[in-house]
């Protein structure tokens, strides 16, 4: 017998990874110490954010990722995570956009949710 939990997991491997029915899309992900592996999950890259000091809508960019834990260990990989020290290599995250551009970010924020299996990446665009 599976579980609710397990249903979900599998309902999200659906929902995140199913590029002809859900919203899957092509996302790269490299750890810090170079290992690359192409996955599949949810991305969003957005010019409109709110301004937490004032509560005002401001121009700027909020970009994430949203990956299935079970698709990063099967390829691998770790949870990613924000790595603050800039000596140091980061978790980087790479898609295109909904017109081809390619884009490149850093992990700032990793969010697990291990009750349902999922990972939220909260990105920087990234500059070497």
């Amino acid at each position: 017998m599976v579980g609710l939990r397990q249903l979900a997991e599998t309902d999200l491997g659906i929902i995140l990874e199913d590029n002809t029915t859900g919203f899957g899309f092509s996302i790269t992900v490299t750890d810090p110490s170079g290992t690359v592996r192409p996955l599949t999950g949810f991305s969003d890259d957005i010019a409109q954010v709110i301004d937490p000091d004032t509560g005002q809508v401001v121009s700027g960019r909020l970009a994430s990722v949203a990956l299935r834990i079970s698709s990063l260990t099967a390829a691998g990989l770790s949870l990613p995570e924000g790595i603050a020290d800039a000596t140091k290599k980061p978790w980087l995250v790479a898609f295109d956009d909904i017109n081809g551009n390619p884009f490149t970010f850093k992990v700032m924020q990793s969010n697990p949710d291990r009750t349902l299996g999922l990972v939220t990446c909260i990105l920087e665009l990234y500059k070497p």
